[in-house]
């Protein structure tokens, strides 16, 4: 008898991607970035933090609450009872993530995985619609499942990236969908921002927060009702340990080979070595976009209107920034224009460490600046790790990369909170920032990057 020969990825050539399957692939950008502009960056952690403090006893609209909350029996002040779910949350998608991922690179469905990470953390936004009163324990357990499950459709999402385009194509693609979703992103928050502004009232907080649960809640309808796009026109490409486990328990082996995998992963110091400049580099990134509203409004004594304002500069023009950028990477390389885009972000730094207080437009004109160097540096830095995946691993090493995405952010803020600590200053603060740009960009110098690809088994693209 003849022996049988199981099939692998590299004798069935993947499908040409086409436009239409691309298109899909940023419609998911436009999606879930509503999640992370109206409920994480402006809504969710006011609207949250007001809930807790009603079921501590404090008055609705009140200047400040000393009150306390109970949550599993452990005493927490309302006013760190957000702060301490976002850590909780980062905290778990260290272990979801990259199992996520193995799951995913092991599945024949991964559409499937997208729309069950995707319709899980869009209903748990929408169920927010149910978060009134003082039920501060059930918008927290909505906003851990929701953030989760953000994380976990963004490993599956970001997997499909290398079987979109060549190695010449790849930062052109991601920029796209970066681009836009910061326009998805941007324009819901927009109109919620509208809303607000029409319809709150000075003398009626209860007005105010029913606005904000609900303009949550519109990021949950956005988020499921564009994710219908990439399920729609993205197509399956299965990876070689995917056809290989068809017909096993993709769950178990998942965890099985994500096992193989942190054991095998030394054989790619190169990669190891650009995922640590990036979780140095793009922590200061979020350290930035995380206190510039608190930096705005503590040290350059700005109204609200002039951060929303810059919010949403921020926004709009980080999608220009991330074309951009990606075209110029298309003529001198994706490292050099994020090694570029670093020395920006060192100058930003400088730049605001000596605007003037009470001054809005300078204010408003760094906040353009930051739209125009986030978007390309952020989108680069997703093109570029993948020429550095091994085939076949998209999903785990993504798994990785949105853990130095997210699950390291604490660093720039602690750095930050330690110097305003000794110094009384925020200026002082925001400068200690500069050492991650500063490092990041010299562990990314370091990096040999053509030989970085080639030792992942890939083909580098022409221009680097």
């Amino acid at each position: 008898m003849a022996d049988t020969v199981t099939p692998t990825a590299r004798d069935i050539p993947p499908p040409a991607s086409t436009r239409r399957e691309r298109t899909g692939w940023y419609a998911y950008d436009w999606a879930n970035s509503a999640f992370q502009t109206t409920v994480i960056t402006v809504f969710l952690g006011p609207f949250l933090t007001t809930v807790t403090e009603l079921a501590a006893g404090c008055e609705l609209g009140a200047d400040s609450c000393d009150g306390y909350v109970h949550p599993l029996g452990i005493r927490v002040a309302a006013g760190s009872y957000y702060p301490y779910l976002i850590s909780l949350s980062v905290f778990l998608t260290v272990f979801v993530l990259p199992v996520m991922g193995a799951i995913a690179d092991r599945s024949m469905h991964k559409k499937r995985l997208l729309a069950g990470a995707a319709f899980t953390g869009a209903g748990a936004t929408i169920a927010m619609g149910f978060v009134t009163g003082d039920r501060y324990l059930l918008g927290g357990a909505l906003f851990l499942i929701a953030n989760i499950s953000f994380g976990a459709a963004i490993v599956v999402y970001n997997s499909f990236l290398p079987q979109l385009g060549g190695p010449d194509e790849r930062d052109g693609i991601s920029s796209r969908g970066w681009a836009l979703g910061y326009l998805g992103g941007g324009l819901l928050l927009a109109l919620n921002l509208v809303a607000v502004t029409m319809f709150s009232q000075d003398d009626n907080p209860q007005r105010t927060l029913d606005l904000a649960r609900w303009s949550i809640v519109s990021a949950g309808v956005w988020w499921a009702v564009f994710t219908l796009v990439p399920l729609r026109w993205l197509r399956e490409h299965p990876t070689a340990a995917a056809i290989a486990a068809r017909g096993g328990n993709v769950l178990t082996d998942g965890f099985r080979q994500l096992g193989r995998t942190l054991r095998e992963i030394k054989a790619y110091p190169l990669t190891l070595f650009f995922l640590l400049a990036f979780l140095v580099y793009n922590d200061g990134i979020q350290t930035v976009i995380t206190l510039a509203s608190q930096y705005g409004t503590e040290e350059l004594r700005l109204e609200q209107d002039t951060l929303i304002v810059t919010i949403l500069l921020v926004q709009f023009l980080a999608f220009g920034g991330a074309l951009s950028l990606g075209a110029l990477a298309r003529r001198v390389g994706a490292w050099k224009t994020v090694l570029l885009s670093l020395v920006l972000w060192t100058a930003v730094i400088i730049a605001a460490f000596r605007l003037p207080a009470e001054a809005p437009l300078p204010f408003m004109i760094l906040g353009a600046a930051i739209g125009l160097v986030l978007g390309g540096s952020q989108a680069l830095s997703r093109s570029l790790f993948s020429q550095l995946i091994p085939t076949g691993k998209e999903g785990e090493y993504y798994g990785f990369y949105e853990i130095s995405d997210k699950g390291t952010s604490w660093l720039g803020p602690l750095a930050f909170g330690l110097v305003f600590q000794l110094t009384s200053s925020y200026r002082v603060g925001l400068v200690s920032l500069l050492i991650f740009f500063v490092v990041g960009f010299l562990l990314l110098l370091s990096v040999p990057i053509r030989r970085a690809i080639v030792a992942a088994g890939n083909t580098p693209p022409r221009v680097l």
